[in-house]
Order: C-alpha cells, then sequence, then structure tokens
C-alpha cells in the first residue's frame, strides 16, 4: 500500500490495549475502520523484546497504523528499564548548552522509541510552569512562553531528525490552572489576553504536527472546556495562528472531559475541531464509541494525519552516542 491508501484506511479513534500481547478482541478492534492509532502504557511494557514484538504484532495486523506513547522525561516516561532515563524537561534547562541538550533529548527518546516500533510521542508539554499546577510541574519547559517555545523548538528539532512527529499539549495551557484533569475539571479564571499568552509556543512553533487538547475550563472562552471549544480550536488555534496539524483531543475518559455517553463526549470533541479521539483505560466505554460514532472520511484528515507518519530514515549509532553523552545524567538504554 502506498502512503496514501494506508492514511485514507485509518479513522479518527486511538485506542488502548490491556497487556504485553494482543488479546482477540483487541485483534479485532485494530482492524475496526474508525481505528487509526494504538497508545501504549507501562502495563504494555517488560522489556525491549517484548514492545519491539508487540508493536511488530499491531503492524501486522493494521499495517500503517500509528503507534504512539506518552513518553516524556522525568516522572512521564512509560518505558523504563531498557531505555535511557532522561531527566525532566525542568533539569534539562538547567546549565550551558541548553539548546543542544534539549535537541538531544528528543534525538535519544525518538531514537530508542523507534527502534522498539513506536511511531510517535506525545511531547512535548507546551503548558507554562506557574508553580501552580502539581499535573504540570517539572513536565514544562520553561516558566514563560518564551522559554517554552525555545526549548520546545531545540527538542522538536531532535525527535524530527530522528523521524517522530511531536505533538504539542496542553493547548491553550495547563499551567495555571491547579486541580488534575484526571479526576476533575480544572478551571482557569484569567482573562483571554492571559491565557492567549500561555498559548503563543502554539503561533510560534511553526509547523507543528500535533497538538493536544487541555481539558480546562476556560472563564474568558464561555466557560467552555479547551476540547470542546470551537472558539479555542478553530477561532484561535486555526484561523489566528494558522495551525495545519493534527488536533488530538486528550483522553475523552478523564474526568475533566465530563460524564455524558462517551459518543456524546466524542461527537462534541470533533465539532469543535479535534482530529483525533483518545479514550483510555475503559474497554467498555472503547467498544460504546466504536459502535455509536458518527465520522465522515474527508481530505483534510488524511492531509493532516499525515504530518504525524513516521520518517523513514533513523540517526546513525554515531549521532545516537553523541546525543547520550549531552544528557545529565543519563542512564544508557
Amino acid at each position: 500500500m502506498t502512503e496514501q491508501e494506508i492514511v485514507r484506511s485509518l479513522g479518527p479513534v486511538c485506542i488502548d490495549l490491556e497487556g504485553t500481547t494482543l488479546t482477540e478482541r483487541e485483534e479485532e478492534l485494530l482492524k475496526h475502520p474508525l481505528v487509526g492509532m494504538v497508545i501504549l502504557f507501562t502495563r504494555n511494557y517488560t522489556s525491549r523484546d517484548q514492545l519491539a514484538e508487540l508493536t511488530a504484532a499491531i503492524h501486522e495486523r493494521r499495517p500503517g497504523i500509528v503507534i504512539a506513547v506518552d513518553h516524556e522525561g522525568g516522572r512521564v516516561q512509560r518505558f523504563r528499564d531498557g531505555f535511557t532515563q532522561i531527566p525532566s524537561m525542568r533539569e534539562l534547562a538547567v546549565g550551558p548548552n541548553v539548546a543542544a541538550r534539549y535537541r538531544a533529548a528528543g534525538v535519544v527518546l525518538a531514537h530508542e522509541l523507534r527502534m522498539a516500533g513506536v511511531d510517535m510521542t506525545f511531547a512535548p508539554v507546551l503548558d507554562v510552569d506557574y508553580g501552580r499546577s502539581g499535573v504540570i510541574g517539572d513536565r514544562s519547559l520553561g516558566t514563560t512562553p518564551a522559554l517554552v517555545t525555545n526549548h520546545a523548538r531545540s527538542l522538536i528539532d531532535g525527535l524530527a531528525e530522528a523521524g517522530m512527529a511531536a505533538c504539542g499539549k496542553h493547548f491553550p495551557g495547563h499551567g495555571w490552572a491547579e486541580a488534575d484533569s484526571h479526576t476533575t475539571l480544572p478551571r482557569d479564571d484569567r482573562p483571554a489576553e492571559k491565557v492567549l499568552r500561555d498559548a503563543e509556543p502554539y503561533r510560534l512553533l511553526t509547523g507543528l504536527p500535533a497538538v493536544m487538547t487541555a481539558h480546562v475550563a476556560y472563564d474568558a472562552f464561555q466557560g467552555e472546556i479547551a476540547t470542546f471549544s470551537s472558539g479555542l480550536l478553530k477561532d484561535v488555534l486555526r484561523q489566528k495562528f494558522g495551525f495545519t496539524g493534527l488536533v488530538f483531543s486528550d483522553d475523552l475518559t478523564m474526568k475533566g472531559a465530563g460524564e455524558s455517553p462517551i459518543e456524546e463526549r466524542a461527537a462534541r470533541a470533533l465539532a469543535a475541531g479535534c482530529d483525533v479521539l483518545l479514550a483510555c483505560n475503559h474497554p467498555a466505554e472503547m467498544d460504546r464509541l466504536l459502535e455509536h460514532l458518527v465520522w465522515e472520511r474527508n481530505d483534510t484528515f488524511h492531509t493532516r494525519f499525515t504530518k504525524i507518519l513516521p520518517g523513514e530514515d533513523l540517526v546513525t549509532p554515531t549521532r545516537y552516542e553523541d546525543a547520550l553523552g549531552l544528557l545529565p545524567t543519563a542512564a544508557a538504554a
């Protein structure tokens, strides 16, 4: 199949898996026309060899499907034993040669994941660190939008060098709201100009392949949750900022996304401007979503989805070792 034929076979739903091998149910899910991605978690990993076998089985079952993971470094790194322990994004900003260090982190992250058959990581975090959000904290690349932008640009360049697309999160910004959207709905009560100031990295990082939304309610935007806000996703992100990449919803099963039927949450997210829907850790809800979701395939989706496909080339072993040597206290894989 050509790249275009592959993309045109993929759908807008990202599924997850129960364990370290595919179940019969999951083998059938992978063939569903609405499925286009798989996200992996720590429960799906025991070793690099096992991960490579799992990703090969997924790709064999559904050629061209994109396999992703939350693998940022620091606290959020799903695969540890056998992978380099990447320092937190905050740690990478300390000392000289900051840009080279962030780029090196991107190279190491992407190279190790791709060698195991993983196609992309949901990184970088573009939320500004105000010292308020415990769920963001040291995952942030800086305390100002300018620092976040500069550091993210280097990290994204490193990912791209190893053939991996980046996904900036959580639009328009999760750094001010204190609550954790996994367990409740955070709220940002600031005026629009301050919310949009935090969103500046999404405007300045031209060519960013993908974005993930925030399950945060913004008082300045009618109190809407960003995932369900056409004002934020279509008017600001698409029209004002000129973003042309793929928009992911954050996990629609999180408490911050509400408790309406999963297909209603999904329909609202699509209507607001999301392209790909995540629904994780609840197999029954995933089955319901795939049964009831109404979605029409279109060329715009295909064009945007193409931006996250992995490149053909990997970095050389020498480049990988050089990048590894730039990381502070990095434990080699």
